[in-house]
């Protein structure tokens, strides 16, 4: 039976990728993380050695420690987070648990160098519409909470990526880009391993509004119309990603949950006895 101060492989698998899910903090040894250097979604590496010295980067944030089983490391800086005032749970069963059940995994092959700061950089052009405000929100979401996204002029976008040390995406010539009939978003699906059913579907839908192809998911029209007038709505690129999020929160929540429920008006009992 999970303790007060752990959470199960299941209970946080529902909650990664949610926009009030907890942060998570992968504290195993280089050992073990050469052996599989992948990472359950969404987490960051710190050491269990310094838990007091980086705890305070986490201030009034809910998290959850992963070390190898669950064992003693995840357990004691866990600990000493609460110590620290941070709420902190350890992961039950810990890395391979989570493994073991088949939940998704992180491939960091191809994930862009960190800055001094620990964030992944990246950068494309402006006035977004669709892929470039779809992606940033994968990053932010699965892969790195903190993730920096600038917005450039088409022109500058390489030299950028070169003179800031960012990542460039969506744009010709990128590895982060359109491939045959897919998209950004299905490239980063593929590259960090994140094809589960509900991205998947997901995936889809932003495929046929990103592509013109609406045939692919009747939901990819609406989509287009809704972030073209979020583009009108927001000028400054920024802005308008963070007003976009909810968005695609919405759209992941439906594809994972409610692709099985209808709406209608009036409800059949209502309209029971109605002549």
């Amino acid at each position: 039976m999970t303790s007060p101060t752990e959470i199960s492989v299941q209970q946080l698998s529902r909650l990664v990728g949610l926009p009030d899910g907890p942060g998570i903090v992968d504290v195993r040894i280089d050992e073990d993380f050469d052996l599989d250097p992948r990472l359950i979604p969404g987490s960051c590496r710190r050491s269990h050695r310094d838990v007091a010295e980086w705890a305070s980067g986490f201030a009034g944030r809910k998290l959850v420690i992963v070390c190898q089983r669950g064992l003693k490391l995840s357990q004691g800086a866990a600990a000493m987070l609460r110590h620290e005032g941070v709420a902190a749970e350890s992961l039950e069963g810990g890395y391979e648990a989570w493994t073991d059940a088949g939940q998704p995994v992180i491939h960091l092959d191809s994930l862009p160098n960190r800055d001094a700061r620990g964030r992944t950089v990246w950068v494309t052009r402006g006035r977004p519409k669709i892929d470039r405000i779809a992606c940033p929100w994968l990053i932010k979401r699965f892969i790195d909470p903190d993730a920096v996204f600038l917005y450039v002029a088409p022109s500058e976008v390489t030299a950028v990526g070169e003179r800031f040390g960012a990542a460039p995406f969506d744009i010709d010539g990128a590895f982060w880009s359109h491939r045959g009939d897919c998209c950004t978003f299905d490239t980063m699906l593929d590259e960090f391993g994140l094809n589960t059913g509900p991205l998947a579907h997901l995936a889809t839908i932003i495929r046929g509004a990103d592509t013109d192809r609406h045939d692919l998911a009747p939901e990819s029209a609406g989509l287009l119309a809704v972030s073209l007038g979020l583009s009108r709505a927001w000028p400054d690129d920024l802005e308008q990603l963070a007003a976009s999020l909810p968005l695609y929160d919405a759209l992941y929540r439906w594809c994972r949950d409610a692709t099985g429920e209808t709406h209608d008006w009036p409800q059949p009992k209502a309209m029971a006895g109605v002549k």
